[in-house]
């Protein structure tokens, strides 16, 4: 078990301090959740309004998106001239919920259209030409592509040749060329001075109909409608849930919990997610069942379960989804464990800064987790190969700190397709290219991986007494979400903490104990995955926690507890 490090937060100077006590006076709060509020940033009144009451009036106007009106124009074109036009998607969440809002919203408005969802295992990622040929059979001239095209430079020309325009949305970093189509929409494009770059595929997608929207004079209470779906994107794609994509979250997740479209809602009730859903929810709940259709089947069986508007047929739909789930869920297991082994047992990996594994027989829709699943363990960027077409085709998942998807790149002569963000990426290169892939990319990581970007660490937001924790603080706390990259739950550190009472062994790898701090009141610990903790806490010595507020719903009854991180013996 490798151990963690507590990362705390810099002192506050007196400045900061000030500000602190400013702040908490005039908002009537706790130092302690005033110094959460000035450690993300907010200083002010003004500003812990804006934080804690988001409004959509605050997004940002889309034509200044670079190429937005020229994307608005040729949609408006094509509406007007009865073309028919294509809603193209990538097979994951963020794909398959684009799909889903943009040809959603646009069908209501204009009939002429269809959507297409690429085969991960016969089409692959991005563009395909299976689906140049079948849009230009079907006579579509005008295809919108969702959360992919930005680098399918070859294809878009093709399919220009051929009188088929493209609209592009998406959010991933562009190639050196772009594609030749009419409009590219790309937050991340060198020369679009866009304000907030961190938006997810769905969101451009999202951003083109707000500005259709506008154009048009259509009340965009319609489109905001579809904000569920953003949301799921959102939190599924891990993209920070700050400026805008904290305004959508929070607005997604109100549509989410009061009104759900009918897919969405079977999903949330197969899934038995009750009470109030959050970020986590989504992420654990919602995201892989939506992913499974397209890692163990086609992913356009997401699509329909969530455009459908009746609920027999909808909670059809939900089942099927939610067996490939059970179905992805064995293969994960299984290729985790052999994955393991391979490391456990070949001695290249006891000095090796990455860990690139193959299997010619491992599942494809399941790898990308495989890899977090060693990350979990070896805490070092990984990727996970297999044989598809007769080529090595993987997914790579990286450590906080570490840019796999530039590593990647500079091994760019061994591959033949490769993209990706800083933390995930896909790569396909031919299987005699494997072992000299393998050499490279961890000479790479070698050279240029910190040692601490090795370790796994917690990041401790503040040194809290427990006695401080109150359900007021926690009802504070809670308005400060949605929690997630760039606003994560505040983690807090109690020091000199100890038993109040023997602790419990849950599933013989969970911990569940009492603890109190001097004159506190008591509360509950769970600590999942930290059953090895036990042998040194029953000694009766002080100790130090790391843990997250939450709050337990058990029989009507509500009641704070700590969701441990770590545990420091003293």
């Amino acid at each position: 078990m490798i151990e963690k490090r507590w990362i705390h937060n810099p002192e506050f100077t007196s400045e900061q301090t000030h500000i602190v006590l400013e702040l908490a006076e005039s908002l009537k709060v706790s130092p302690s959740l005033a110094t959460l509020l000035v450690q993300r940033g907010i200083l002010d009144f003004e500003q812990s309004r804006n934080f804690f009451r988001p409004d959509l009036s605050h997004l940002h106007d889309p034509f200044l998106m670079k190429d937005m009106y020229e994307a608005v124009t040729r949609l408006n074109d094509a509406i007007r001239n009865g073309e028919k036009i294509l809603v193209y998607g990538d097979y994951d969440v963020d794909g398959t919920t684009s799909v889903a809002l943009f040809y959603g919203f646009l069908k209501k408005i204009y009939p002429n259209l269809d959507y297409y969802i690429p085969d991960r295992y016969e089409e692959g990622y991005g563009v395909s030409w299976q689906s140049i040929d079948w849009a230009h059979e079907n006579g579509f001239s005008l295809i919108v592509t969702l959360d992919c095209g930005v680098k399918s430079v070859d294809k878009v020309t093709a399919a220009k040749e051929r009188g088929i325009d493209f609209i592009i949305c998406d959010h991933h970093r562009p190639g050196s060329e772009l594609p030749p189509a009419i409009a590219v929409l790309d937050p991340k494009r060198e020369d679009c001075e866009y304000p907030y770059k961190e938006l997810t595929g769905c969101g451009v997608g999202f951003k083109l109909l707000q500005a259709f929207c506008l154009d048009n004079e259509i009340d965009p209470a319609g489109l905001f409608d579809h904000l569920d779906l953003l949301v799921i994107s959102i939190a599924s794609d891990i993209v920070p849930i700050t400026g805008e994509n904290r305004i959508l979250s929070y607005y997604g997740l109100q549509r989410l919990n009061a009104a759900p479209r009918c897919g969405v809602k079977a999903l949330i009730q197969i899934a038995g997610l009750n009470g109030v859903l959050d970020i986590t929810n989504v992420v654990f709940g919602l995201g892989p069942r939506i992913n499974a259709a397209g890692r163990i089947k086609h992913a356009k069986e997401a699509v329909r379960l969530l455009l459908c508007e009746e609920d027999d047929v909808a909670a059809d739909f939900a089942q099927e989804i939610n067996k490939h789930n059970s179905e992805r869920r064995t293969f994960d297991t299984s290729i985790t464990e052999q994955a393991l082994f391979m490391i456990e047992n070949d001695d290249w990996f006891t000095t090796a800064k990455s860990t690139v594994l193959y299997k010619e027989d491992w599942h494809k829709g399941v790898i990308g987790i495989v890899a977090s699943r060693c990350i979990e363990k070896y805490h070092r960027p990984t990727i996970i190969l297999t044989q598809s077409h007769g080529k090595a085709a993987g997914s790579a998942r990286s450590v906080p700190g570490f840019d796999v998807y530039e590593a990647i790149e500079e091994c760019a002569d061994l591959l033949e397709q490769y993209g990706g963000h800083t933390f995930a990426a896909g790569l396909t290169l031919p299987l005699q290219n494997v072992e000299a892939f393998k050499t490279r990319f961890n000479d790479i990581v070698s050279s240029r991986i910190l040692p601490d970007q090795l370790i796994p660490m917690i990041n401790i937001d503040m040194l809290l007494e427990l006695e401080v924790i109150t359900p007021k603080f926690y009802n504070i706390l809670r308005q400060m979400g949605p929690f997630g990259p760039g606003n994560m739950t505040p983690i807090f550190e109690s020091r000199n903490v100890s038993l109040a009472g023997r602790p419990t062994i849950m599933k013989e790898k969970h911990l569940k104990f009492d603890v109190k701090q001097n004159n506190s009141g008591i509360f509950t610990a769970i600590g999942f995955g930290m059953a090895h903790f036990y042998p040194d806490l029953v000694n009766g010595k002080p100790f130090s926690i790391a843990y997250c507020l939450e709050e337990n719903n058990f029989r009507d009854k509500k009641t704070l507890q700590l969701s441990l991180k770590d545990i420091k013996l003293l």
